[in-house]
Formats: structure tokens, C-alpha cells, sequence
């Protein structure tokens, strides 16, 4: 079996909240995902944390293309979000770790 090349932007970032605004972040970041306005190219967004330290939050995101998540950027709704979402943050955001799949479950090609 062969892995076949991916063409999709892959993200994995994590932010750690203030003590105590875990769950505050959380409901922030996931708005744009219940949103009756999806993000364009997004194939997925899925939010976590770590169940060791709930200040630590993990993101996962996968985009048809490079240009679809910095699209995203722009939008009003998340760029209403990131404002809101930055006073709970413990420090700058780290650099979100882009990633190439090359292989495995639960996304179509």
C-alpha cells in the first residue's frame, strides 16, 4: 500500500487559556464551527482539550487549500472571534504546526 500524496492544508495549533477561561475560549472558537455560514474550504475544525490541563486547547483543521484558511482570516465572523478570543489568552499564540496527512480515516480526497 502506497500513501498517496495529500494536496489539502493541514493545521494543528493549540492556545492555552487564562486559568479558568478554557471553557470561555472554547465557546468562542467553536461559534465559527455552528455557524449557518460555514467557512469556504474547510473541510474540518475540530476543537479539544487536553484532559490533563483545560487551559491547554487543541486545534485541528483541514482545508481544501493553503488560500482557504488565510480566506478565513478575513472573515468578519472570525476575525470578531480571534478579537474576542486574544484577552483570554495565556501569551501569544504559538505557530500552528502545518502538517501533511498521508494516509488514514475520515476525510474523503
Amino acid at each position: 500500500m502506497t500513501a498517496e500524496t495529500n494536496t489539502k492544508y493541514d493545521l494543528f495549533g493549540k492556545l492555552k487559556a487564562k486559568p479558568g477561561k478554557g471553557d470561555e475560549l472554547i465557546a468562542i472558537l467553536m461559534e465559527n464551527a455552528q455557524t449557518d455560514s460555514p467557512m469556504p474550504g474547510c473541510l474540518q475544525y475540530l476543537i479539544g482539550k487536553d484532559p490533563d490541563n483545560e487551559e491547554l486547547i487543541l486545534i485541528s483543521e483541514v482545508w481544501e487549500t493553503k488560500e482557504d484558511h488565510a480566506n478565513s482570516l478575513k472573515l468578519e465572523s472570525v476575525r470578531a472571534a480571534i478579537a474576542r478570543a486574544m484577552p483570554l489568552l495565556d501569551g501569544m499564540p504559538e505557530k500552528g504546526i502545518v502538517w501533511e496527512v498521508v494516509g488514514g480515516l475520515g476525510l474523503a480526497s
